[in-house]
Parts: C-alpha cells; structure tokens; sequence
C-alpha cells in the first residue's frame, strides 16, 4: 500500500510535470541527469520524485512489449465480464490480485468489468480463462477478444510539460541506449527480473539483483538486453486526476482489412489515444484514448470520424473506476495504492491437482 507521506496532491506544479514529463521519456535515468536538463540538483529532483510516489501521484510500470507477442513469447487479450447482481467487487478484487491481469476497470455499456490479460501463449490464455476465471464466484459471463498486432500504447504517452530543448536533450540520451538487438527466448532469469520491475520500473540494479537471484553486473547486462531488444517498456504514470486527462473511453470498431494499416496511422498520431491495437474478434479494431471530460469524448470521437472515415465505431464504454493499471492498483480517484506483480508464465492456480 502507498505510504501516508502527508496529503494527497490535487495538482502538480510546474516542476512536478517537468519531472514527470522527463520520466515519461527516459523512466530510467539518473537524478543527476534529470536533474541536468531541469536545471535542479539531484536530491531535490529525488526528494520531489519519492513525495509523488508515496502519495500514489505518480509512479514507474513496467511491461512487456509487443515484440515479445511477436517473438512468439506472449499473447494479449482484451477480456469482458459480466457479474452476478452484487458480487463486482468481489469479482474485481479476485482479478486484481492475479498476475496474469495487466488492467481492470469497471466500465459502462454491455459489460461490468473490461480486462487486459497477458499470458505466455494462446494455450495457457485458454488455461486461465476455463480455470481461474471460469471457476471465479460471481462471474456470469466472460467474452475474450484475442488482440493481433499492437499499433500504440501508453508508453509513447506524454505530458508535454518539458521546452523542446528539453525534449530533445533527453530524447537523445534516450536513443544512444538504443541498439539493434533482435529479440531473444527468455530464459528464468530474464522472467524474474520482467515481473521485479513490473512492480518498480525503476528498481536499481542491486536492489533487482537481491531479489533474482543474480549478480548486479550480470542484472544490468539482462536488462540493458530487454529494453535495447524492445522487449520491455518501462513508462511514467500519472494519477489521472493530475493528468488533465481524466476520462478514458474504450471504443470497438470495423475497418475493412485493405484501410487497415492506414486506418492505424492515423488514429496512432491523435494525441489522446493511448492504445491502438488490432483485433481478431468480431471487432478488428481496439481504441482506447484519454479525454478531458464527458463531453469532449463526443468531440474526440468526431474527430476520430473525420481522421479515420473508414473506421466505424461498433461499441464504446467509459472507465467509471480504473481498478488496476500496468499491475498496479488505483484507488476509486486513480492514485496508486498498491501492485501485482505480473507473471505472464505462471501456471494458473487451479490446473495444478
């Protein structure tokens, strides 16, 4: 749970987005160099940094990316839920504690509970669904979407608090970390360190190296591999109360198959989506984009229309309480308040005798 560190912030300052802002583009860096290109020193950046993480304001997920779905290494899937009258909470809190379980919200419209769910493989997706989920008391019904390619995703998100100077400074500190290693098998090592900094993005390579197992030096190596391979993407939160994007809206959508890919690149360079993702369901098409208010999801969505003719909006559903987030879990305003470490290649529970 979060720490009691004094009140809970209504608003950043303008130093506050600024760090966060620079932690969106590079989640790793070091205070010094933070604090280098936000002309502040390092224990303040620091001290500001941990102030925001104990109040739930702000806070390091990490993930896996799409390419390990592409290496053949892992499967996403979009998860709908119906609940028994009165049983939801009970519902939510069960998959909030399942490390298979990315995000959970409790949303408007034809289901309670929406779901991201990453499994190692098809197989072990279908495993969890007709043993864990199945079985799970005061769950009426469930419908998994099988998500192909992911366009975008909230990674690529940004505050936009920074000059462009400033970007550009931590931008190219970004990209000299970059290299061009192909993907990889994960072996243990390389799972225990993706779910350890599922649960701190910014977990120091000693502090990693205590809890897998394993040297520093060979700790840093390992991850220096995962992020130079794309195979994992450590991101910025942000409450999103603090977000001045506090809405979010789901939306389900056909694109005929030959206006795909050009379908995507339009709606990808909207800055209010978050996630942009293909879909082998009924839909082909998963939008899910951060809006300012009730009203402007009307706006987005007719901007949406005009950018993206070819795209026709099926279902659409608003996040009445984001429960769990990248593993971690919110409060009903959206402040962390704690996390499940994810285990995308844990068995589930109930397939062993």
């Amino acid at each position: 749970m979060a720490q009691d560190s004094g009140p809970t912030p209504r608003s950043l300052d303008h130093v506050d987005q600024a760090l966060v802002h620079a932690l969106q583009i590079t989640p790793r860096a070091s205070w010094t160099r933070i604090g280098a290109v936000l002309g502040l020193d390092a224990v303040t950046v620091a001290r500001r940094w941990n102030r925001l993480v104990e109040t739930g304001a702000a806070w390091i997920s990490c993930h896996p990316a799409p390419v390990l779905a592409a290496s053949g290494q892992g499967c996403l899937a979009f998860v709908e839920i119906d609940c028994a009258p009165g049983r939801l909470l009970d519902v939510a809190r069960a998959l909030a504690a399942a490390p298979h379980v990315v995000a959970l919200s409790h949303v408007t419209g034809d289901r309670d509970l929406q779901l991201n769910v990453m499994a190692r493989d098809p197989a072990m997706l279908s495993r969890w669904v007709t043993h864990d989920l199945a079985t799970l008391d005061g769950v009426r019904a469930a419908r998994t979407h099988l998500a192909g390619p992911v366009h975008t995703e909230g990674s690529r998100w940004r505050l936009r608090a920074l000059g462009r100077h400033q970007v550009a400074r931590l931008a190219a500190d970004a990209s000299r970390h970059r290299t061009d290693t192909p993907a990889f098998v994960l072996d243990e090592l390389d799972q225990r360190l993706v779910t350890a900094l599922s649960v701190d993005g910014r977990a120091t390579y000693r502090a990693l190296a205590e809890q897998c197992g394993a040297g520093p030096d060979t700790v840093r190596r390992r991850v220096q591999r995962l992020f130079a391979a794309d195979m994992l993407h450590a991101r910025c939160e942000v409450a999103r109360p603090l977000s001045e994007w506090p809405v979010t809206v789901s939306f389900w959508g056909q694109v005929p198959a030959a206006r795909l890919r050009e379908v995507t690149r339009r709606v990808t360079g909207m800055r209010e989506v978050r996630l942009c993702a293909s879909v082998i369901s009924r839909h082909n098409l998963h939008l899910v984009a951060w809006v300012r208010s009730l009203d402007d999801a009307q706006r987005f969505e007719v901007r949406l229309a005009e950018r993206a003719a070819d795209l026709t909006v099926t279902e659409r559903a608003v996040a009445l309480w984001h429960m769990k987030h990248g593993g971690h879990l919110l409060d009903e305003e959206g402040y962390r308040v704690g996390v499940t470490p994810l285990a995308l290649w844990r068995e589930p529970a109930a397939s062993h005798p």
